[in-house]
């Protein structure tokens, strides 16, 4: 299914190897990447965070490589038809979008195809070894499609259930097994990806048609899905993504560095690694801000403290 990449496509556009020029009233730019993924929120100075860095400790390193771009040729000229597509046609018929349907009804068909990707979250939790999430999963599924009348309200977030949506996908699962990234790509109508995750998309995709059947099997559903979550994706991200490609020197580049990290980050995430490696992430308050005192320095006095005390 590849019209519900429509948005996800035309807001991711921007990268480079250099640190992100992107400088926007101090906001953080959002990449929105496909369905599949989980939406990463990247600072500015994401380029040059310690991911980039190779290190084998850090984000997977085979999944940010920036030099693993062997097509970049063909990419480069994708990524413009790309652009100019969405310059002509995506862009504005999503901001038309956006001006003409209400603000609850975009909602509700935002999270009503949300709610539909859980049940493939839900498998490759369970093929991902991590039985915990996939029942938090399932739960989350039915209280939205009950209680969430369909999914048009998630219900499931609030503090009462404090069941939150979390992306996965066949392309994950194949990187927690240990298949390796593959060359960088970029198609127009998907956007930026890689090889694997362009194989595993047809195993989410094909979840429902083949599990279910009717109505999901059909071509009208997945048009009709297609087009709705792409316009809606694409009308949110404006914002961040006008922002993102303000000042970017080189927007191919921008956007291959910061898909790559969001992307290592997600995989992570998934793995249980959550703290610190998130690109833009806090250290972990259980690890020091800067490096320890020797153990035999001397003992600093409280320029503070009361000498009638001591």
């Amino acid at each position: 299914m590849i019209l519900p990449l429509i948005a996800p496509v035309a807001l991711m556009a921007a990268q480079v190897e250099t640190p992100l020029p992107v400088e926007a009233a101090g906001s953080q730019p959002v990449l929105v990447v496909p369905p599949s993924s989980q939406a990463v929120v990247v600072p500015a100075d994401a380029a040059s965070s310690p991911v980039m860095t190779g290190a084998k400790d850090e984000i997977g390193a085979d999944e940010v490589k920036v030099e693993k771009d062997p097509l970049e040729g063909f990419n480069r000229a994708m990524f413009g038809v790309h652009q100019t597509v969405d310059k002509a046609i995506l862009r504005p018929v999503a901001m038309g979008y956006k001006k003409v349907v209400p603000k609850p009804i975009r909602s509700g068909a935002r999270n009503a195809i949300s709610n539909l990707s859980e049940p493939f979250i839900f498998v490759n939790f369970l093929l991902q070894g991590k039985p915990g999430k996939a029942v938090e999963t399932f739960a989350r599924f039915i209280v939205n499609s009950t209680l969430g009348i369909a999914g048009l309200f998630d219900i499931a977030k609030r503090k009462d259930f404090n069941l939150p949506h979390r992306a996965n996908g066949f392309g994950t699962t194949l990187a927690i097994y240990g298949v390796k990234a593959g060359p960088y790509l970029f198609l127009p109508l998907i956007g930026p990806t890689t090889l694997r995750d362009v194989l595993g998309k047809p195993a989410d995709d094909g979840l429902l048609p083949l599990a279910v059947g009717r109505p999901f099997s059909t071509w009208e559903y997945q048009l009709s899905t297609g087009l709705v979550g792409g316009l809606d994706m694409r009308a949110e991200a404006d914002p961040e993504l006008r922002a993102l490609f303000g000042d970017a020197v080189d927007p191919y580049a921008t956007l291959r560095s910061v898909y790559l990290q969001n992307r290592a980050a997600e995989i992570e995430e998934i793995r249980g690694r959550h703290a610190r490696k998130k690109a833009g992430d806090l250290p972990e308050l259980s690890e020091p801000l800067t490096d320890p005192v020797p153990s035999d320095a001397p003992e600093l006095q409280d320029p503070m403290a009361d000498p009638a005390v001591n």
